[in-house]
């Protein structure tokens, strides 16, 4: 685990499930994880997304429209986060989902921007667990033998399930390179199951 760089283990929670019809991020956390270990503090923010959020998202999420009134929007939201991750490669579970979301909001509050690497734990879970039909977080962390939160659906309760699977996943996986862990979790190869 020591030659394997400081990851950033990230989720939002949303409006709606895609970013380019409108849909905002209401909810972002963050835990950095460095030397096989995830580290304290935490980054959690509720974030304003300066529209009502759709009953439907808030029954999944338990995040009401009047939770977030007073919440920052994500052009301060994102820079903090992307501040904490700074030197850091971003994980994600369903990361093309999570990604999605940061493309599109950074886009809207600044233009060009770099956002950092990010890895994601569903495509490990496929790479080592090929024979399994299943890879949402909640089955990858039964899998590996984790407790799953009481709290689901809330962006810091599912980063640090995340978390805790991706170590387990490395070590099942005897992951000892971050070329390894790129060939088995990169969000450049196509997605299967």
């Amino acid at each position: 685990m020591s030659s394997l760089p400081p990851f950033t283990v990230f989720d939002v929670e949303t409006t709606g499930l895609d970013p380019r019809r409108g849909h905002k991020i209401i909810e972002i956390a963050g835990v950095r994880i460095e030397g096989g270990k995830i580290l304290e503090p935490h980054f959690a923010s509720l974030v304003n997304p300066e529209r009502p959020i759709p009953p439907e998202a808030a029954q999944i999420n338990k995040i009401r429209s009047e939770d977030v009134r007073e919440a920052p929007t994500i052009d301060h939201v994102l820079p903090d986060f992307l501040s904490f991750a700074t030197g850091s490669i971003l994980v994600a579970h369903n990361a093309e989902f999570d990604m999605g979301f940061l493309r599109i909001e950074k886009e809207l509050c600044w233009g060009y921007v770099d956002l950092p690497e990010c890895l994601c734990t569903m495509r490990l879970s496929q790479s080592i667990f090929p024979r399994e039909f299943r890879h949402s977080l909640d089955v990858v962390g039964l899998r590996v033998g984790l407790t799953l939160p009481a709290d689901r659906h809330r962006a810091l309760p599912d980063v640090l399930l995340t978390a805790q699977a991706l170590l387990k996943m490395i070590e099942k996986g005897n992951i000892a390179s971050l070329e390894d862990l790129r060939c088995k979790a990169s969000l450049l190869q196509p997605a299967t199951r």
